[in-house]
């Protein structure tokens, strides 16, 4: 049964771990602030799509979280049926499937983002005012003009960055499947129920 192990010392062992952290405590910390700023007949216009583009930089990251620590979760019962060495080979080629999968949301991703950070970068978001000690970008990709918003490639920098690390991960997975240091890539559950519920039964 595949668990939750820990895999030693890796690429950015505890970047997600790290950011993730971050990323609750800012929505934590942005919305217990609007829910104070409420009570005294206030509002803090921008944190609403602040903690929108928080949750979703969490789930984003997550994703790769999960694949380091094999929490996804998956039907297994035929794979655990066939012998160690074929559901070797098949576990490998689910693999391969995942990062050829990921490699296609990465170059997504990037096409998607990159336009912002050219062509398109004078796009604001609604809300959320831009940090003064940011205004550099503004003279490398808006001729100097001032952002009164945040440009949308700083949020949304996330989709390369959490595919890029999603993919990173598979590949990981992956050498730890080819050097026997791992089973499979999922959360195994379903074959283990069906045991004991079979001893269960007898």
């Amino acid at each position: 049964m595949a668990s939750p192990v820990d895999h030693g010392r890796s690429f950015g062992d505890s970047i997600e771990e790290s950011t993730m952290a971050f990323l609750l405590g800012a929505m934590t910390l942005i919305t217990f602030a609007n829910v104070i700023a409420r009570l005294m007949s206030s509002n803090i216009l921008w944190a609403l799509e602040a903690t929108v583009f928080l949750f979703a930089w969490l789930v984003l990251i997550g994703a790769s979280y999960a694949v380091k620590h094999n929490f996804h979760i998956g039907i297994d019962v035929a794979v655990q049926l066939l012998a160690p060495a074929k559901r070797r080979i098949v576990t490998l080629f689910a693999v391969a499937v995942c990062i050829a999968f990921s490699l296609l949301l990465l170059k997504g991703s990037w096409d998607y983002w990159w336009p912002f950070a050219s062509s398109r970068a004078f796009y604001e978001v609604n809300d959320i005012p831009m940090p003064g000690f940011l205004q550099f970008f503004a003279h490398w990709l808006n001729d100097g003009e001032l952002y009164e918003k945040m440009p949308r490639f700083m949020p949304y920098i996330v989709l390369p960055f959490s595919t890029l690390l999603l993919t990173i991960r598979f590949i990981q997975a992956g050498l730890r499947i080819w050097r026997n240091e791992q089973i499979l890539i999922i959360e195994s559950h379903e074959a283990e129920s069906d045991l004991i519920d079979a001893k269960v039964a007898d």
